[in-house]
């Protein structure tokens, strides 16, 4: 699996936090930004990130603004990306089960590091189940094949 990763400053601290837990798991990934100390608009590196899983270069990517509903809109604007903000471990295993989600947004002034790790940690080891949920993503992607020609 390969994650991109990306924030703004107001989720720049718990991306750290987020990547250092990627590395010490061996889970590949790529951070598209920002740095330390830069003040910018999530806009901008919600897209960098998100266009290479909609690209299909990345499997999945962990977006990370103050309360992640920035960056979750900004996502959930690509053809292919269900992102979902999760601010608990219950909505972090729903929206892989039910949702298929290959787009985590998390709040870096919501959640403190333990919370979002534990919810990183859910949202990648829990698997879409399929069935009756596969339905509904079928419906997505129509809805999907309809808007973003």
């Amino acid at each position: 699996m390969k994650i991109a990763t990306a924030s703004d400053h107001g989720g720049y601290e718990l991306k750290k936090g987020i990547i250092t837990y990627l590395s010490e798991k061996g889970i590949k990934y790529e951070d598209f930004g920002c740095g330390p100390g830069e003040k910018v608009d999530y806009v901008d590196y919600a897209q960098k990130a998100i266009e290479r899983v909609s690209s299909g270069d990345y499997d999945r990517a962990i977006l990370v603004c103050g309360t992640g509903l920035g960056m979750a809109i900004v996502a959930n604007k690509y053809k292919g990306i269900r992102a979902t903000p999760c601010l608990d471990e219950y909505s972090a295993e729903m929206s892989r089960k039910h949702n298929d989600s290959n787009c985590l947004t998390l709040g870096g002034r919501i959640l403190p590091l333990d919370e979002a790790l534990s919810v990183v940690r859910i949202w990648l080891e829990t698997e879409f189940e399929g069935g009756r949920h596969q339905r509904r993503i079928d419906k997505i992607l129509d809805i999907e094949a309809r808007n973003f020609k």
